[in-house]
Parts: C-alpha cells; structure tokens; sequence
C-alpha cells in the first residue's frame, strides 16, 4: 500500500512529431502508420499514460514512434457521435492497423472497415458485445483486450456497500448513450437486489443533465457508483465537485476522479491494457493477423481510497478496506 502525498503533472505532446507529418511523407519514408483512435479527450491526464503504455507496447516488440512507426492520435473528446466520420477518413488514407480504445470507438472502426486491423480495449465481454465469435479465435479483423468491466461495476457497488452499509438505496449514473449501459444496468441491478439494496438509475449524456442527476440522487439515494464511460471521464472534476458540494459518498473507476477529490475507485489497470493494444498492433504490423491473436484479459486492478475526502464526508473507512487499497492517499 502506497501513500500518495501530491498529484501527479503530466507534460504531453500528442504523437510527438510523427503526429505532424503528412501522410504522404511517411508513405515515401514506406513508415507505416498507426491510428491511435480513443473516446476520450486528450486533455484528460489518464490521457498521457494510456499514449506511454501503447508506445512502451509498441517498443517491446521492436516498434519506436518517429523511426520506424508514425501514429495518428484521434480523440472524440467523449463525443461519441464524432466517431463515424473521423474512423471514415482513417479507412480512407488506408492506416495499417486502428488500435480503437473503449467501446464506442471500437464499434465506430468496426462498423467501417473489415480490411484494416483492429486492436480493441474495451470494458465488455467482446463476444456478447459481437466484437468477435470466440476469445481463443477472433476470426476477424478485430482482436485486442478486455477487462470485463461489468464485474468492475458490481465490485464497484460491493465496496461501496461496505463503506456505507447504513446506506439503503445507492444511485447508478449512466449515460445512455453508452453501449455498455444496457448490461451494466442489468448486473447491477442483480447484484443490489443480492446486497439488499434498492438501485436508483440515473442517465446523463449532457452536462445539464449531470446537474439534474446530482439533484435527483439526494432525493432518491444515499450514495453514488459512476459509470465506467469517456463522457463521464472526461467531465470528472464537474462531478467530483458535485458529489462532495452535496455530501454523497461516491466510487468510479479510474484514479483520476479520487486524485481530482473524488472518495474512491476501483478499476482494471489501463496501463496494462493499452500496452498489450500495442504490442498485439506491433505484431500485426510484422505480419501476424487479428484472427490468429486470442483475445487478452487484463487481471489487474487498481483500488484507491482518498482518506482526506472520507473526513470531510464524515465517512469511517472499516480497516478491511484500507488493507485492501493499493493505494491510500492522505
């Protein structure tokens, strides 16, 4: 267990200079290039260590942006409906391989292209989200990796619960527009019902629609669990500062929020998946194919609890959770 005593700086260039040549330039240099296709802003810090993670995979296997590999960043800055046309132009200029992360993007490439690569980081099951038939055989384009995020959202609500175990009723906020939303709400719902739990289900897609949420939690719950979603990440100091202005406990999934002031969150290491995305597009780029890649599993977790943040809500933190934190920041 580490004790965090500062927040973390990140300096970011966004692809470097490779980012900035023309197509047609690196296709002289016969450079292959890369698309780095991500839901979320690039403005987010988690942003700097997703990039550092797919380079260093990238390198494992012998791969060095700006020498013999460019990159194109794109960010739908949680705007999924931009999706479509940015993963249009990707196919048009015939990328080698789109590494798409989370979700909405993933399904943005899938729907565009069955030539070009695929390596996915998605949250889901990718064979019921019909990203591919089997784990071990891809068959497709699309291979990559996954970190079953519906169980991160019911440890999420388990250890909440723990937390707060007076707490009857705990709110769930969603943005409907998130493929995801559909199942996570149904596991979610089971797994209240198994704690004893009434589950209170809010959707936001809008920033007005985050001030209408946080007013309807206090009617209806105790507690808040956030939805694993680029929106959401993308607007977390809004809904940190919401969450402690009205006083709700609250758990999400990335560091980020609990650095930012948020209470806790746990979530399956980033860093790890994006650097497995680079690596299985490192190795299609020396000629191996998605269909013959198996579809990873990223096991590990991150779980982080803000000590200051639980003083101020008047919240005591139960020993067994604190031995279970990776990470206690004071």
């Amino acid at each position: 267990m580490s004790i965090c005593i500062r927040r973390r700086q990140f300096v970011f260039a966004l692809g470097g200079a490779a980012a900035a040549w023309p197509l047609a330039v690196r296709a002289q240099q016969a450079v292959p290039v890369v698309a780095f296709l991500n839901s979320r802003s690039a403005k987010d810090t988690a942003s700097a260590d997703f990039v550092a993670a797919f380079r260093q995979g990238l390198g494992d296997v012998g791969f060095i942006e700006g020498r013999n590999v460019a990159v194109e960043y794109q960010w739908a800055e949680g705007e999924y409906e931009r999706l479509p046309a940015m993963v249009s132009d990707l196919v048009r200029r015939q990328v080698a391989v789109i590494a798409a992360a989370f979700l909405p993007a993933v399904q943005a490439a899938q729907a565009a292209t069955t030539a070009i690569p695929i390596v996915f980081n998605v949250g889901g099951d990718p064979v019921a989200l019909g990203l591919v038939p089997a784990l071990n055989r891809p068959a497709g384009n699309l291979t990559g990796v996954s970190q079953f995020a519906s169980l991160l959202e019911v440890k999420r609500l388990q250890l909440l619960h723990e937390l707060v175990p007076q707490v009857p009723a705990v709110a769930f906020l969603v943005n409907p527009t998130n493929p995801n939303t559909k199942v996570n709400t149904s596991d979610m719902q089971t797994a209240a019902r198994s704690l004893g739990l009434q589950l209170h289900v809010i959707s936001s897609e809008t920033e007005a629609d985050i001030d209408a949420a946080f007013a309807a939690q206090i009617e209806q719950s105790g507690a808040l669990v956030v939805q694993s979603d680029s929106f959401f990440n993308s607007r977390r100091e809004k809904i940190v500062a919401l969450a402690m202005r009205n006083k709700v406990p609250a758990i999400y999934d990335e560091r980020g929020y609990t650095v930012a002031g948020g209470l806790m969150n746990y979530t399956g290491s980033q860093k790890d998946a994006f650097r497995q995305v680079g690596i299985y597009t490192a190795r299609i780029l020396k000629g191996e194919k998605p269909a013959d890649l198996p579809v990873q599993q990223s096991t590990k977790v991150e779980f982080t609890i803000n000590l200051k943040v639980a003083r101020t809500l008047g919240v005591s933190v139960p020993i067994t959770l604190l031995g279970r934190a990776d990470e206690v920041i004071e």
